[in-house]
């Protein structure tokens, strides 16, 4: 039987890229995925996630202390300015949004509250914090008008948050997490003054958040005068604290899927970080992903390893992103003489060296070795590499010995994936 349809004649498409269809079904098969081996409800293992009140460990103190400060919103009364100190992943913003929303869901049945969260390092001007807290107070549909994200001057959006609370509320409590990272104080001056100028009768509560806690000192007196803040200071999270943290968050995963020693090693790496529980709820998280990248039907310790490997990597990566090229060199040489040695000291005229050696193999600029120095003190400064004075005799006299903080093999990894330093060859070394 002839085949009566017309032929193709139209030529092959050469253009075609073979490997557009081998994606496309790579990518249909991942989300086409069902059912996710690992993951029973991922969103535990998030740092927005707020956990209810049976799920957060070792901060009974902190939620009595700062529950006793706002006591006075739930009457209708101002609550008191608070400033909460400690490191990072210690449970500030955890307590500070967990007993605000239980100072909104026991109000009187008379009185009004709103509480909203402000991260600072994102609103770092005084303009941009205005608007986000006008929209975030307001409800149109309330109010009747509509607070557009930009385009208004900082009084306006002021006048517009001023308006919105006068309407919709009787006390709200403001979060300012990482608050040393504003501009300026006009801020909290604003907020802790607006109902002595008579901006608004709502009573206003704000609760700012820093790791610094020298930064209240740095405050502007009259901020101060008007704030008159009590403090609370966090400590870090022991390894016992930070194993009941993630045994809370345990069905984040599917039964039966993390392996004996999981959860325990994840939270001595957090430990020894400084008891840092948004560490080992990341590196927790990542052992997931981890584990599912590879198909695997368990979570076991070496995906906690290679997870942290990966943090640290990620961490290390976002730290030196905005680094010029010649600390970046610098960085580089200290991590060559530390893989091919078996020392994690060196002396400045050996890691000087080292540098030059870069710089050449990769056609940079040299500087000279008074301004190297200066660049390994600007890396101590960041906290990437320590270095300390050594008194070596009347014949060394003292030198300065620089070490990475680093894992050597991360530093060498990372500023290798730079395309200015991808020619270099393998562990350069002149010694």
């Amino acid at each position: 039987m002839e085949d009566d349809s017309p032929e193709d004649t139209s030529a092959p498409d050469e253009t075609a890229d073979p490997r557009d269809d081998e994606q496309v079904n790579i990518a249909k098969e991942i989300f086409s995925r069902q059912e996710d081996p690992i993951f029973a409800n991922k969103s535990l293992l998030e740092i927005s996630h707020i956990p209810s009140f049976e799920r957060i460990v070792g901060r009974d103190e902190e939620i009595r202390k700062l529950s006793e400060e706002l006591r006075g919103a739930v009457q209708g009364y101002s609550p008191e300015n608070v400033i909460v100190y400690g490191k990072t992943g210690t449970g500030k913003s955890l307590v500070s949004k967990y007993v605000s929303s239980q100072a909104v869901s026991n109000a009187h049945t008379d009185v009004n509250i709103g509480f909203q969260y402000l991260d600072c390092s994102t609103d770092n001007t005084e303009t941009q914090a205005a608007s986000t807290l006008a929209r975030s107070f307001n409800d149109s549909s309330k109010t009747g008008f509509d607070i557009p994200e930009r385009g208004l001057s900082t009084a306006a959006y002021y006048k517009r948050l001023w308006r919105t609370l006068e309407e919709l509320y009787d006390v709200v409590i403001i979060i300012l997490d990482e608050a040393d990272m504003m501009a300026d104080d006009n801020l909290l001056m604003k907020l802790s003054r607006a109902g002595e100028s008579g901006n608004t009768d709502c009573r206003i509560g704000v609760i700012a958040i820093s790791n610094k806690i020298e930064w209240a000192d740095d405050l502007n007196e009259r901020v101060k005068s008007s704030l008159q803040p009590k403090e609370l200071s966090f400590h870090p999270y022991d390894a016992d604290q930070l194993e009941e943290i993630l045994q809370h968050r345990r069905d984040a995963f599917k039964p039966d899927v993390l392996e004996d020693g999981v959860v325990q090693l994840c939270a001595a790496y957090a430990a020894s970080d400084f008891g840092d529980a948004r560490k080992a709820i990341d590196i927790l998280r990542h052992a997931g992903n981890i584990a599912y990248e590879r198909n695997a039907a368990n979570v076991t310790e070496q995906h906690v390893q290679d997870a942290r490997t990966k943090a640290e990597k990620d961490r290390f990566k976002e730290l030196i992103e905005g680094i010029p090229q010649q600390a970046k060199a610098s960085l580089l040489a200290l991590a060559i003489l530390s893989l091919n040695s078996e020392q994690e000291e060196f002396p400045t005229q050996l890691v000087y060296r080292q540098y030059q050696n870069i710089c050449e193999n990769i056609d940079q600029g040299v500087r000279s070795e008074r301004r190297f120095r200066d660049i390994l003190k600007e890396l101590a400064f960041l906290g990437i590499v320590d270095n300390r004075k050594e008194n070596l005799g009347r014949s060394g006299g003292i030198t300065l010995l620089n070490r990475l903080v680093e894992e050597p093999e991360i530093v060498y990894e990372i500023i290798r994936e730079d395309s200015r330093f991808a020619s270099l060859t393998n562990h350069l070394s002149d010694n």
